[in-house]
């Protein structure tokens, strides 16, 4: 049996709110060393991952998806996310600021989604990038995005470990 669409939408939604746990207990017990560090220069820190997944909240996936329900002809505002990280200092803000600023807009994200009338999933637009996109698609790419920075902030936390064991040995954990 398949699942309807607001099905799919509710699990989506409901992994979206059980995910602010799974970041907050990712930045848990990070000082700023920690948050701060870098496995390379050109890759990004916890600091600037928090910092990123605050802006396309409101400025990305709640935008474009409200857009899209309300008003599909409507041109989408252009977002530069490598560029926000260096223009917006993401590496030299507070943490804990910056993780409250997530929290309030996953939260007002969501009491947004919760508020919605069953809506048409299949509605679409077409994306110069990735041709046709449904509502539906942007749901789902917003909970993916968020399992894809799941997965980078839990290697940032493996790499900084690995990084600090003052000659002891990670091995015994087993192979990341």
């Amino acid at each position: 049996m398949l699942c309807s669409d607001f099905m799919k939408s509710e699990y989506c939604v409901a992994r979206l709110e059980s995910n602010l746990e799974i970041f907050r207990g990712s930045l848990s017990a990070v000082e700023r060393p920690q948050a701060q560090w870098k496995p390379a220069p050109d890759k990004w820190s916890l600091l600037e991952v928090i910092n990123h997944l605050a802006d396309e909240e409101v400025e990305d996936f709640r935008t474009r998806l409200q857009l899209l329900i309300e008003n599909p002809n409507q041109d989408w505002p252009p977002i530069d996310p490598p560029r926000w990280a260096l223009e917006r200092r993401y590496q030299d803000r507070e943490l804990q600021e910056s993780i409250g600023r997530f929290e309030r807009a996953r939260r007002d994200s969501l009491s947004w989604l919760k508020g919605l009338p069953r809506i048409d999933w299949q509605t679409a637009r077409l994306h110069p990038n990735f041709g046709m996109l449904r509502a539906g698609d942007l749901l789902h790419s917003w909970l993916a995005h968020d399992l894809i920075h799941i997965r980078q902030m839990n290697r940032l936390n493996y790499e900084y470990l690995s990084s600090q064991t003052d000659g002891y040995s990670i091995s015994y954990a087993g192979n990341w």
